[in-house]
């Protein structure tokens, strides 16, 4: 299982992954043209905290606390991906409250986000992956991360 990992220390905060986030989403060739005067609404977003800055992001728990708390079942786990069914959620915003990063937005339409590490959308790495210009984001495996392999 691969999943999104930041670094810190290189992070410049300068926010590129939310926009290259925003802009998977809309499907488009053209980033300027996508969210010219657009309001973006990423799955990630960073946020700064005295001189650290750090990504807020989906961590696609082990035993998330998200899936179990959802009263619909609109939150599901598949292939180690916590995924959202957006035509079961009733925008009650458990999972909002349970979960313990933040990482789970109302969407425009009320309706829940997160990142799900853009599988549906692109091929390869996720969006906010490949936008990093520093590196800080990388798309690994948790038994790399882990120092297991």
């Amino acid at each position: 299982m691969k999943r999104i990992y930041v670094n810190e220390k290189w992070c410049l905060g300068c926010r590129l992954c939310e926009y290259y986030c925003a802009f998977a989403e809309t499907g488009k060739k053209n980033m300027a043209l996508a969210l010219k005067d657009v309001k973006i609404n990423p799955r990630i977003r960073v946020e700064s905290h005295e001189d650290i800055n750090f990504a807020v992001n989906c961590r696609h728990c082990d035993e998330p606390l998200c899936v179990k708390s959802c009263i619909t079942g609109a939150l599901s786990v598949t292939d180690g991906v916590v995924k959202i069914n957006s035509e079961r959620c009733v925008e009650c915003y458990t999972c909002i409250l349970v979960c313990p990063f933040g990482a789970i937005v109302p969407s425009d339409s009320g309706v829940l986000k997160k990142c799900e590490l853009c599988l549906d959308i692109i091929e390869g790495s996720p969006a906010c992956v490949k936008g990093c210009p520093n590196n800080a984001i990388v798309y690994e495996s948790t038994l790399v991360q882990k120092g297991q392999g």
